[in-house]
């Protein structure tokens, strides 16, 4: 049973991880789209807004919390346009 805990333990610590790291990249493509508007700057950045709210979603239909996946206070709508 003990393996099976390090494993769970080990998923969960990868998904936070990619978690933060996908919104921090997020907001800095919003960053840099805000500088120079260009058709990679916005397809890059509307990638990431996809990937963004999936993510949430998924988590709300888990019932996992936002803030344990360190998706909180970013809305793709409102801060990944």
């Amino acid at each position: 049973m003990e393996k099976a805990s390090n494993q769970n333990a080990l998923y969960q610590d990868y998904l936070i991880d990619l978690s933060f790291l996908l919104k921090e990249m997020a907001i800095e493509a919003k960053k840099a789209s805000d500088k120079e508007k260009t058709d990679f700057s916005v397809g890059y950045l509307s990638g990431f807004h996809r990937v963004i709210s999936l993510m949430q979603q998924q988590a709300e239909s888990f019932g996992i919390p936002l803030d344990i996946l360190g998706l909180d206070g970013i809305d793709p709508n409102l801060d990944l346009v």
